[in-house]
């Protein structure tokens, strides 16, 4: 990989971080050669801190760190894209991203799991997903399970509008027990990613 360090009268280039699961663009920072280096060294992203004026691991205060998956650079050789694995939030601010925005793909599942997240946080009378969680965790299981065996039963049968609906069911009842469990849809991907290497 060949990096022109040198394009740069500081010999800074920009390294755009961008999460490895969910591909939202975390935040902007600069690497210089011994920033880069010790980068690919260690495995948790360092820059060069224009305001600090010397390395800095991010996370290194506050223990939310980004582990580098992935490094590409630009046709011109001199901007980086890095993916990473973020521990936590990633802007000093608390935000998950340095444009204040939710760390989650565009994808919709990832829009309805912040939903149940929501609901969970903040119940309501008429909130099914937080009378559901507020039922505790054998409830939220064998929910999952019961709209399993309503799948299996519709997919011996030719309705697919019925087929379709009760696997929205399980679907959405799994991801309830993910959040009950302490877990997220990412975490679910980052399993089948790791099989399917």
């Amino acid at each position: 990989m060949q990096i022109d360090f040198k394009k740069s009268p500081d010999g800074l280039v920009p390294a755009i971080i961008q999460d490895v699961n969910t591909n939202k663009v975390l935040m902007l920072g600069y690497m210089d050669q011994a920033a880069f280096d010790k980068t690919m060294q260690e495995g948790k992203v360092t820059f060069f801190s224009r305001s600090k004026q010397r390395l800095w691991t991010k996370g290194e205060e506050s223990g939310n760190f980004l582990y580098m998956k992935d490094v590409k650079v630009d046709c011109d050789n001199d901007t980086l894209l890095i993916k990473a694995d973020p521990v936590g939030p990633v802007c000093h601010t608390g935000a998950d991203t340095c444009w204040n925005e939710q760390n989650t793909g565009d994808d919709f599942l990832f829009k309805l799991e912040q939903v149940i997240k929501d609901r969970i946080a903040q119940p309501t009378e008429a909130s099914y997903t937080a009378k559901l969680f507020a039922r505790g965790i054998n409830k939220m299981a064998q929910k999952v399970g019961e709209e399993a065996v309503e799948l299996v039963i519709e997919a011996k049968d030719n309705n697919d509008h019925l087929f379709l609906n009760e696997g929205a069911d399980l679907l959405f009842h799994y991801l309830i027990l993910l959040q009950a469990k302490g877990f997220s849809l990412a975490d679910i991907i980052k399993v089948l990613k790791e099989r399917h290497k």
